[in-house]
């Protein structure tokens, strides 16, 4: 039998490609709660922040979407990143800022000067294609993106 140790650095290693995918693509993760906290404590302009999962429509729907997202002409200042699942006291820390929706991974918010100004939640993804996604993600920086 595998032990919990050996069972932890093997699941962290199934999920290191899906977290990568967004790093380097250009966005931060925030693994701790001190992290997060810090950032949306010094949070200026727009910040996109992406509630990241191992599901399915994170692999082939979320992930894919935000990142081609950013290829238009606005585009938030900031790119951070939770991972829910692995990060958990992090992800609690990064829920707090988005008042008035139940936890939702994968799941998209975008920040003016720390205030949330766009959600999309999983049930917004799950089943939709990635293109409505992006698309979804362009109109709200084209509104609030500078």
């Amino acid at each position: 039998m595998m032990s919990f140790d050996a069972y932890m650095n093997q699941m962290k290693q199934m999920v290191q490609p899906m977290r990568d995918e967004l790093v380097q693509a250009g966005f931060s993760e925030l693994t701790t709660p001190e992290e997060v906290e810090k950032f949306f404590s010094e949070q200026k302009g727009t910040a996109l922040l992406v509630v990241n999962s191992v599901c399915g429509c994170a692999a082939g729907i979320a992930r894919p979407a935000v990142i081609h997202s950013l290829q238009g002409d606005k585009k938030p200042d900031h790119l951070v990143t939770v991972f829910a699942g692995q990060d958990k006291e992090a992800t609690a820390e990064a829920r707090k800022h988005i008042e008035g929706f139940p936890p939702s991974s994968p799941s998209v918010a975008l920040f003016k000067d720390g205030k949330l100004v766009h959600f999309i939640e999983r049930h917004q993804i799950e089943g939709y294609d990635a293109g409505s996604i992006v698309a979804n993600l362009q109109g709200a920086f084209d509104k609030y993106c500078g």
